[in-house]
Formats: C-alpha cells, structure tokens, sequence
C-alpha cells in the first residue's frame, strides 16, 4: 500500500478531527496602502482520507492558501490546524520538523536532486530528518509508482512523467498525514498527466492519504473528492464528486465575477448550482 493515515482510523465528520483546519485565517502582505490581503477570514476543515482540489482565478490566493495550510508561511491572524497541531506562534525550527514529520510536498518541477538516483531522491527527506529507512517500504512505494526497473537511474534518464512519479513515490514514502500538491501536472502532456493523477487518486482510495491540490485544470480536479473555490482571498463555493464540465463551467462563472469588479463576492448572494452538485457558487 502507498501509505497514510488510513479513513477507518481518522476519516468522517463531526466532532472528528481534521487532517488540516484553518480557523479565521487572514494573510496579509505589507503594511498601509500598500498592504495586500492574500487571505480573508478563511475558515475550512478538510478531512483525513480527503482529496481536496483548490481552485481560483490568478490573484485568488490559492498559493498563500496552500503555504498557509502547509506550514510554509504563518498567517497574520487565525490559526492553523495541521495534523491536530496547532501552528500558532511556532518557530522556523519548529514548523520544519513538523513538515518533515508530517508533510509530503508535490511541486510542478519535481525538485529532484539529478546526481542521486530515483531510489536516493525517494529516501532523502528521511535521511535528512535522521529517521530509520524501511527499505521494504521503499521498495513498494517506487513498485506502486511504477519504476521498480528504474530505481537507480538518474533522473535526467527519466522522462518528465517518471520525474514526478518519483517525487509522489518522495511524498508518499514517509506516511505523512498531508500531502499537499501545487500544480502537480502542470508541466507533463495530458496522458501523463492523467497517469499522475490517478497515482494520486489511488493513493487516497487505497491508503487513506489526504491530499490537497492547487490546480487550474478542470480535469485535475475532477480527480478530487471535492473542489474549493477561492476569490480574492475567500472561499466562495464547493463542489462535490466534481466532473471536469462542472468545474470548467464554475470556473468560468468565477472569472467573469472577477472581471466584474462591483459585484459581491458574499457567499449569501450567490445562487445554489441548479446541477444540484455542491452548493454555492
């Protein structure tokens, strides 16, 4: 199995604890005029075994969301949930032995180290964090990724598709809690880039693993269990069993508000999608 924190032990709803929690999170960048509100009172629970897409036009703040989600940058007020810690006031020491424990990272360039093979790029954050390797582990998380007959290639003899292969298999090796991914696909051609997500996808429905995905691709996040949509720096909308037509067509509604600058973003002015398939706009 991939790995994770399995649904029968965390998943469900209620009063159950949350993979990743933001309370009232408001980010802001600069001071005075000048100030920029990335984040504006963000408030959501996403559940263990979850697969979250995270959707919004440029300028959303659908990066700030996932930094602050992640541990990667502190928000100005609110507080952050990870895990069931809470981020509030930790040190830099303090959150970077938290990710390494308890975070996998997916990014659009792979970050790959390209003198270490496929097999040492998998390992290096648990080298890194000093934690004992399960070499048996290993060897099935890189099998389940498809590159058992790859594991001491470099990864300039990998395709692009391989290359993100092996920062899933980086990931997911270290049976972290959350997994968050930004733009995972955003640099392969589509059939590869399906391939990836259905790793992913696999990942959360065999092992339990909670994945949150900044996308801009209505086919990747037709992937997730549920789409959430940002406008300036506020949850506007969810979708639920999202398909790639729904998200399109909501994401198309989004960008014309956007390109309507007097119009509301209140959730309480937005009508419910007369598909029935998850709320407000």
């Amino acid at each position: 199995m991939f790995g994770g924190r399995r649904r029968d032990q965390h998943g469900g709803s209620g009063s159950t604890p949350a993979a990743v929690r933001l309370d009232s999170v408001r980010k802001t960048y600069g001071k005075g005029d000048s100030a920029v509100e990335a984040l504006r009172g963000v408030d959501i629970a996403l559940d263990y075994g979850s697969f979250t897409a995270v959707m919004g036009p440029s300028g959303s703040g659908k990066s700030t969301f996932l930094q602050c989600s992640a541990g990667l940058d502190q928000p100005t007020t609110g507080a952050v949930i990870l895990d069931g810690v809470d981020l509030t006031g930790m040190t830099e020491v303090q959150l970077t032995e938290l990710r390494r424990e308890r975070v996998g990272f997916i990014f659009q360039s792979f970050n790959l180290l390209p003198a270490l093979t496929v097999e040492q790029n998998v390992t290096l954050p648990m080298k890194l964090a000093g934690r004992k390797i399960d070499r048996n582990r290993v060897a099935d998380v890189i099998r389940r990724v498809g590159l058992e007959q790859r594991r001491t290639h470099l990864p300039g003899e990998l395709s692009g598709g391989q290359q993100q292969r092996v920062a899933i298999a980086r990931a997911l090796v270290s049976e972290p809690a959350v997994v968050f991914a930004d733009e995972p696909t955003g640099a392969l051609d589509t059939r590869t880039a399906l391939e990836v997500l259905d790793l992913m996808r696999e990942s959360v429905l065999v092992s339990g693993q909670t994945i949150v995905m900044v996308t801009h691709d209505p086919v990747a996040a037709s992937h997730a269990d549920s789409v959430i949509f940002l406008i300036d720096g506020q949850i506007i909308g969810q979708l639920q069993h999202p398909t790639a037509e729904a998200v399109a067509e909501r994401m198309t509604h989004l960008t014309a508000m956007v390109e309507r600058p007097q119009r509301s973003f209140s959730l309480s002015q937005q009508g419910t999608d007369r598909r029935g398939r998850g709320g407000n706009y």
